[in-house]
């Protein structure tokens, strides 16, 4: 108990010698050790890591998690130390819903139909998405949170080790420079009744002093070799992060390349699909009081032939391919991206469908495909 109240008095003792210290010093009646330029950048630049890694970090959470109570649910679960729920990404919703929907609607209709196939593939691109936050949770998120936990948080410590020392050593200082201006103020104006005595305590105090002048300065020199080295460890954390933002853009581009490629192969499975409007126009449902003696149904009209179809006088225009095409049969045109080609239409053509030209071959294009140019 006695130790105890000793260690809390020395404590409090410490705590106000450094207070004076410091309050002296923003005063100006004090001076204070100040710290050689080199090592004042690396603190600049410690500060600068932190805050903006902090920034980074933060708005990657956002981008990959926008929805602030998924954040602080995945926030408990990981400091409980229990295990973060699978979640449904909003594109597999969405997907799921389009294909009951497709169900309710009938498989064997265009609505129902597309349906279908457009769940489909929002379903993979939930997945795609999935994948991309995982592997960008932990090549990316992972180190950041590593750094500002872990290295910044042993940084801080020693810093704010390092500030106290600083305070003792310039408080050791102050007594030292008191003890020796009593002393010589003692010697000049000696008291002849008790001269010994009075000299004899003012030089073991300045001596005493002076001895703890060496102590401070000795532990103020050590914890900022200390504290150097981990500054300067900051280049290796920016090594670090530098590798860890390559493997983001990596996972970022690998999964909106999968995206792309992933609704290309939709919008060829839809091109292929019949349309519904398409066949309303021509009256592909014809009932029987249509249908006349000698006439045809749609059904019955014969398939359009490319090679027979002509390009008008007036009414071409230039398209740009927006992306690849594999064409499904011989009356289509195979495109590539970004090449420019001509387009017309035909009387009696699906509007969703144009007839490209390229050199000396000739199509079916979808319009979905092309940009079309003035």
């Amino acid at each position: 108990m006695d130790f105890s109240v000793k260690k809390l008095a020395s404590g409090a003792g410490l705590f106000l010698t450094r207070a004076v210290q410091f309050t002296e010093e923003k005063l100006g009646q004090a001076e204070k050790t100040e710290l050689d330029a080199q090592f004042e950048n690396l603190i600049s630049r410690a500060d600068c890591t932190k805050h903006w890694t902090e920034k980074i970090y933060r708005q990657t959470e956002v981008l990959l998690q926008p929805n602030p109570s998924a954040r602080i649910e995945e926030f408990l679960f990981e400091k409980l130390d229990w295990k973060v729920p699978s979640r449904v990404t909003n594109a597999e919703l969405l997907g799921q819903y389009m294909q009951d929907a497709a169900k309710e609607f009938d498989l064997g209709m265009p609505y129902g139909n597309t349906l279908e196939k457009v769940g489909e593939c929002e379903k993979r691109l939930g997945e795609a998405e999935k994948e991309f936050l995982q592997t960008s949770a932990i090549s990316f998120l992972t180190p950041l949170r590593n750094f500002l936990e872990g290295d910044w948080r042993t940084i801080s410590k020693e810093r704010r080790l390092l500030e106290n020392l600083r305070l003792d050593l310039d408080a050791c200082k102050t007594r030292v420079k008191k003890a020796k201006v009593a002393e010589a103020k003692a010697a000049t104006a000696p008291d002849f009744q008790e001269t010994r005595p009075r000299n004899y305590v003012l030089s073991a105090s300045a001596s005493a002093a002076e001895h703890e002048l060496r102590i401070a300065q000795t532990e103020f020199d050590r914890q900022a070799e200390v504290t150097r080295l981990l500054l300067e460890g900051i280049s290796s954390t920016h090594v670090n992060h530098l590798r860890c933002l390559h493997e983001f853009v990596e996972a970022q581009a690998a999964y909106y390349k999968q995206c792309h490629l992933h609704m290309q192969e939709l919008q060829k499975e839809l091109g292929r699909l019949p349309n519904a409007f398409a066949l309303n126009s021509t009256n592909a449902i014809a009932t029987p009081s249509m249908v006349t003696e000698g006439s045809s149904s749609p059904v019955e009209t014969d398939t359009l032939k490319i090679e027979e179809v002509q390009a008008p006088a007036t009414g071409t225009r230039k398209a740009r391919v927006l992306y690849d095409y594999d064409a499904a049969d011989s009356s289509e045109l195979s495109l590539l991206a970004d090449e420019l080609i001509t387009v017309y239409t035909v009387p009696g053509m699906d509007s969703d469908w144009l007839i490209g030209e390229k050199g000396n071959h000739k199509g079916k294009v979808p319009v979905t495909y092309l940009e079309l140019l003035s």
